[in-house]
């Protein structure tokens, strides 16, 4: 069986270890290693390192940029198996669905990487002998912060935005789950990446933000993580008037029109909740669906998230993994039981699965009442909520109603009804008939407070830049 492998922090080029907290296995719950904690010193070795290494990073030409990054991507895409265990030991999720993450954050990277070297300008005409033009610079040393349901894949977003468009990168990675992040800056120290371009630390989360944050090295920050604390650090960055990339907590919609096939629809979402275990801030929650096919698809989510296996991360018959920490847990439970308290009625799952490790079943709940916590709160586990609508205009009104606005889903076989839905629903992404919120070369990013800014597209590389002005008088009178 693969080792996990020892964390480091990457400072200016250099490994650096120091003493810290334990990495837990969710499948277990046995101590697998130790993640160090950075102190004050390295930080500012860290935004020393940023600084030099901007400077040499941002001259670099985009074409040899983007030689560095892609050498990078294929070296993890080469190292997928024990990247993989890693992330599925520290993470619980399943061993397949490591693989995915790993490639597709080598995905992620890839386009970003190729796009880097199309970020373009404009010239803006004007009268003889004047030139307007506007050009796209990189902000400067970006500070990163990304959370634990996707070690590595999350980290490259960040990770591969800003080196494409010429940034240096102070990443804080999630301390339960580090492995991912030092994996990938790994490949880029083997890759050739200059020192002090990409930079890892862990540790206290707010030390590290405040610190960071303050420093004038630092010119933008990213954050991927719960409203609250994405609240807080837009707080922290405004003081210092630096921009921020921030992507938030979700709750997502899921509507199911009167027309569409209850039978695909359920199979569909059933599926679509499955990965990392419903810790996904895109992850399908909230189902809405119209009176005409709601007892057909009850019944087909009922068969179908039935039959969902729960287990151990390395274990190969596992559709889902543990949940990653007991605190996921028993915030599952208190909503299962709220809800149930309140007249939902339990299709499958519903308590911790026996045997070690945090094993929380694929659970769904059908006529789940608009009072129940699990409707407002965001659950981040593997629960589904399923109410009936009288209509389209309700289901929209409801999906609509929570703060969050981040991805939403729908199942239509009208070009009316899709029309309506693409209008109206306030969301960042919106998949009609499938449970894709974004890929690579498409911007994801929330509303209202989901957050602000983009990742991916090419809207996600311009949040790295700003905007400069030029405007040249190419003669004049002496």
């Amino acid at each position: 069986m693969t080792s996990y492998p020892e964390i480091r922090m990457l400072i200016g080029g250099q490994w650096r270890a120091a003493l810290g907290l334990p990495v837990i296995n969710p499948s277990t719950e046995a101590t697998i290693g130790t993640v160090p904690v950075a102190s004050l010193a390295d930080l500012d070795d860290a935004l020393a390192a940023a600084a030099q290494g901007q400077q040499a990073w941002r001259r670099m030409p985009p074409t040899q940029r983007a030689e560095i990054m892609l050498r990078a991507i294929d070296l993890l895409a080469g190292r997928v198996e024990p990247i993989a265990a890693a992330i599925a030991m520290e993470q619980g999720k399943t061993l397949a669905q490591a693989r995915a993450e790993v490639l597709r954050g080598c995905d992620l990277m890839r386009w970003d990487a190729n796009e880097g070297k199309r970020l373009y300008g404009r010239v803006i005409p004007a009268e003889p002998g004047m030139r307007h033009t506007v050009v796209r610079e990189p902000v400067g040393v970006v500070a990163a912060f990304t959370p634990w349901n996707f070690p590595l894949s999350s980290p490259a977003r960040k990770v591969g935005g800003a080196l494409a468009a010429g940034c240096a990168i102070i990443l804080k990675a999630a301390e339960e789950t580090p492995a991912g992040a030092m994996l990938l800056a790994q490949a880029f120290q083997d890759a050739g990446l200059p020192p002090g371009v990409l930079n890892l630390v862990f540790g206290d989360p707010a030390m590290i933000s405040a610190h960071l944050i303050a420093s004038p090295v630092v010119r933008a920050i990213t954050f991927t993580g719960s409203t609250p604390v994405g609240k807080h650090l837009a707080g922290l960055a405004a003081q210092q008037m630096k921009p921020a990339i921030l992507e938030l907590g979700g709750h997502a919609p899921v509507i199911v029109c009167d027309d569409a096939d209850p039978e695909a629809a359920a199979m569909a979402c059933v599926r679509g909740k499955l990965n990392n275990a419903g810790q996904v801030c895109v992850a399908p929650t909230r189902f809405y669906v119209q009176r005409q096919v709601y007892e057909p698809f009850v019944q087909a989510f009922a068969r179908h998230g039935g039959a969902i296996r729960v287990g151990h991360a390395m274990e190969g018959g596992s559709d889902i993994g543990p949940v990653a920490n007991s605190r996921r847990l028993d915030a599952l439970g208190e909503l299962v039981r709220d809800a149930l308290d309140q007249g939902a009625r339990l299709l499958c799952g519903g308590e911790r699965a026996p045997g070690p490790g945090y094993l929380f079943p694929f659970t769904a709940l059908a006529d789940v009442p608009s009072t129940a916590r699990a409707m407002h709160e965001e659950p981040f586990g593997p629960l589904c909520l399923i109410a009936q609508v009288d209509s389209l205009d309700e289901a929209i009104g409801r999906a609509n109603g929570l703060p969050y606005g981040l991805a939403g889903y729908a199942f239509t076989r009208s070009a009316a009804n899709a029309c309506r839905l693409g209008d109206e629903l306030e969301v960042g992404n919106l998949a009609i008939n499938h449970l894709v919120s974004a890929v690579s070369e498409t911007p994801f990013g929330g509303v209202k407070e989901s957050g602000y800014g983009r990742e991916g597209g090419v809207e996600g590389l311009e949040c790295y830049t700003h905007v400069k002005s030029i405007s040249h008088l190419m003669s004049w009178a002496s």
